[in-house]
């Protein structure tokens, strides 16, 4: 991005290591608020924007949002920047600073939001509110609900709108509530005291629409469109594992992980039917020590080959990479490495030009997460390869690891980055350069955009990530820590609000034997994004498993990432103890909801760590519609489809039909949940009416189903897979076919489930089989 605003980088004796980097400059002077409102007077009065700053009050579609908006604050449209109708705010100040926060104004009587907020240094978690005062330090994503009428033709519709900080030169922006004035705040930080600027035009980008998603893909565009640094999650290649089972080794060996612990983990699996296709070798591979090798020494890279735990056979760590392949089938191999190299990056003295950098914080983030003043890296420092090397160092690692017959990378770590930008221009150009030279070295050696992100979140990231394609999407499954499983469901699927704009989100490994084994795995297989467990050898549940991985290894995926239902997006389902979490996704010719009991636990703001609260209730009560899957006409074959849809529950096996707008309640506890299949209703004829529902056995059931034809009272489906299949019909099939072979099946005139085995996977070479239902 070529930015209008001038960045003074002051040079100081004390800034060594690197040399610093040059920022492009216009001498385009900033237009003043007077202009901007001189040009607005230029449009015809009868038009006016969605999104519009009008006498000190930021309004939507015609309804206040924001109330005694400063003058300090100036307002762009967002027009030139693609079709969004949204506008991009700024700040002037009186001096340049490398660090600023100003007031945007009041939040307005009525409203709802939704805050995306990092609570850590690496992650992010949901927070909801209604007051300027609620939204937290550091967020990142801002969506609001105005459910007020106006005086327009929308007045009987919600309004959402959506407030996105972002990056303007080296400064990246973040949103704040001020508790004293119980307004909303903006804050602008280079993470470098020489990097300063004092005016700023396109720091926050706000959209309005009544479709909170459809919204939501709007602004981000326009951001796209405007910054020309990223691409959006639709026009990215998927890797390959993200439609297969696998398995990581974090969970069952952690750093202790050998080449025999991985072939063992391979072999368990194998055996009893739940084949993994990929398998990701976590942190323990590689060659680290200490600058003493003292104990308690922060770890850094020696080296870019494996460790001798890897090194016993002659080929190194090509030997397990060829047994995984060669003797267990695998398609995909990923290794994982921290973009600095290691936790504790490269050691100095090792090649690369690696100088020892002592981590800085942002204020908002020291306030949420005070542990980091005693944490190791910046207690001990790390060591950050010169930028101008840094292409260097992951092409060799990369090369070499592709040699070994590696297919990919989980790279880790990756937040610390915007704490080492101190000299170097600041947070920004330091993640920029790294990001660059990363995707350059990924594009080379991995043919198949082989790249998990993790511990990326942070926008420094994100609006740089031209490439990458899969990002972990919450903090990490921890299968000891019983706080931490309904905050995890609850994080992944309100952070892929936003997440999923760029990227598909990955909800993390889980443990197939564990009391909240159920609760993990439901909510992987309709996540969109790739399911794999991290079991020690020989501790599995098979049964749990068959719910989500075909015996060819491969998985139901749903075609979307997972979200929360339009009426969950600004409910707490981990604080209010009244609401249940649901989460949609789409698959061809069904819907898939989830149904989750999240109450009980959270991020406590007060201890700032994640923590139990007292529940009001033992159940909570909460209802489930068809339209709850927000895109279900998507999966529409009619197009007079009148609304009705047949529902599948999961865990019961019962089936309901739904007409439009019905509600069917259901009741959960802590750690409950059930998944339903959604199918809309297809009417044949009078009095015959038919809905396809999957295998039914598998979380999501409706992800078999690859075609779909009506042919008067002959129903035709392409069917992934095997197992039992089901689909629903008001009146019993006179019969039923798989390829042309009639076979039996079990018809529930009290419910209209009609039932078959499909015994089979596809016949050799072929990705489906024919199954048709005569009526």
């Amino acid at each position: 991005m070529v930015s209008n605003l001038c960045y003074r980088i002051r040079r100081h004796p004390c800034n060594r290591a690197f040399p610093l980097l040059a920022f492009q400059r216009s001498e385009k002077p900033l237009p003043t608020r007077k202009l901007l409102h001189e040009q607005e007077k230029e449009i015809p009065m009868t038009i006016k924007p969605a999104v519009r700053v009008s006498d000190g009050n930021l309004v939507v579609k015609n309804r206040t949002i924001l109330t005694g908006v400063p003058d300090n604050v100036t307002v762009t449209p967002g027009s030139a920047s693609g079709p969004a109708e949204g506008v991009f705010l700024g700040a002037e100040f009186d001096e340049s600073n490398s660090r600023h926060v100003t007031s945007l104004g009041a939040l307005q009587t009525g409203v709802r939001f939704m805050a995306c907020f990092r609570f850590k240094l690496w992650w992010m978690a949901q927070k909801m509110g209604e007051s300027g005062a609620d939204v937290p330090l550091e967020t990142q994503f801002l969506l609001v609900e105005i459910n007020s009428s106006g005086s327009h033709l929308e007045e009987d519709e919600i309004v959402y709108a959506v407030f996105l900080p972002l990056i303007e030169g080296p400064f990246r922006a973040s949103l704040q509530g001020n508790n004293s004035r119980d307004e909303l705040e903006l804050c602008l930080e280079s993470g470098d005291v020489d990097t300063e600027a004092a005016s700023f035009s396109h720091s926050v980008f706000v959209h309005a629409g009544t479709d909170p998603f459809a919204t939501i893909t709007e602004a981000v565009r326009a951001v796209k469109s405007h910054l020309k640094t990223f691409r959006q999650r639709h026009e990215k290649k998927l890797p390959g594992i993200i439609d297969y089972f696998g398995w990581c080794t974090w969970d069952a060996f952690y750093q202790d992980v050998t080449q025999e612990g991985v072939e063992a983990g391979l072999k368990s699996l194998t055996a009893a039917g739940a084949p993994p296709k990929f398998v990701i070798i976590d942190d323990g591979w590689q060659s680290v020590a200490g600058d003493e090798n003292k104990a308690g020494e922060l770890q850094r890279l020696t080296g870019i080959k494996e460790n001798s735990k890897f090194q016993n056979k002659e080929d190194g760590i090509k030997n397990i990479v060829n047994i995984a392949k060669e003797t267990y089938g695998l398609k995909y191999v990923y290794v994982w490495h921290a973009i600095t190299g290691y936790w504790g990056g490269v050691r100095p003295g090792e090649e690369y030009g690696s100088v020892l950098k002592y981590p800085e914080l942002s204020k908002g983030l020291l306030e949420n997460d005070p542990a980091w003043k005693t944490d190791a890296i910046r207690l001990q420092g790390l060591g950050l390869i010169n930028p101008r090397h840094v292409y260097k160092f992951y092409n060799e690692l990369h090369s070499y690891l592709a040699s070994a017959g590696v297919d990919g990378v989980k790279v880790d770590v990756q937040c610390v980055l915007e704490t080492l930008g101190a000299g170097l221009g600041g947070r920004v150009e330091l993640t920029r350069l790294y990001h660059q030279a990363l995707d350059a070295s990924v594009a080379r050696n991995f043919e198949d955009n082989g790249i998990i992100a993790c511990m990326s979140h942070n926008t420094d990231a994100l609006y740089c990530a031209k490439n990458t394609a899969v990002v972990r999407a919450s903090d990490d499954y921890y299968p000891r820590d019983p706080v931490s499983h309904t905050i995890h469901v609850a994080a992944v699927a309100y952070n892929s609000v936003f997440l999923g704009e760029f990227m598909q989100p990955d909800w993390d490994m889980f443990h197939s034997l564990h009391p909240a084994a159920e609760y993990h795995a439901s909510a992987r297989a309709i996540s969109g994004g790739p399911v794999y467990v991290s079991d020690a050898p020989g501790k599995h549940d098979f049964e749990l498993l068959k719910k989500i991985v075909l015996p060819d290894g491969s998985v139901l995926r749903a075609r979307l990432p997972g979200r929360p239902t339009r009426d969950c997006l600004f409910t707490d389902p981990t604080r209010d103890g009244v609401s249940l979490l649901k989460i949609w996704n789409m698959n061809k010719y069904t819907g898939v909801v989830g149904v989750y009991n999240c109450q009980g636990a959270a991020w406590s703001s007060l201890e700032k760590k994640n923590a139990f609260h007292e529940t009001k209730s033992e159940a909570i009560t909460g209802y489930v519609r068809g339209r709850d899957v927000h895109l279900i006409r998507e999966a529409v074959t009619d197009p007079n489809w009148n609304g009705d849809c047949v529902v599948y529950c999961n865990r019961t096996g019962e089936v309901v039909t739904l007409p439009h707008n019905a509600a069917m309640p259901l009741s959960l506890k802590v750690l409950e949940h059930e998944i339903f299949t959604v199918s809309p209703m297809k009417v044949l004829a009078p009095g015959v009416s038919f809905a396809p529902l999957g295998l039914v056995n598998m979380y999501n059931a409706g992800g078999a189903i690859e075609e779909l034809r009506y042919e008067e009272r002959l129903v035709s489906m392409e069917v992934r897979g095997c197992g039992k299949f089901g689909v629903y019909s008001s009146n019993k099939p006179s019969s039923c076919f798989v390829e042309t072979n009639e076979v039996d099946f079990s018809y529930d005139s009290a419910s209209g489930l009609v039932s078959l085995s499909l015994d089979h996977m596809p016949a050799e070479g072929k990705r489906v089989q024919l199954v048709e239902v005569e009526l």
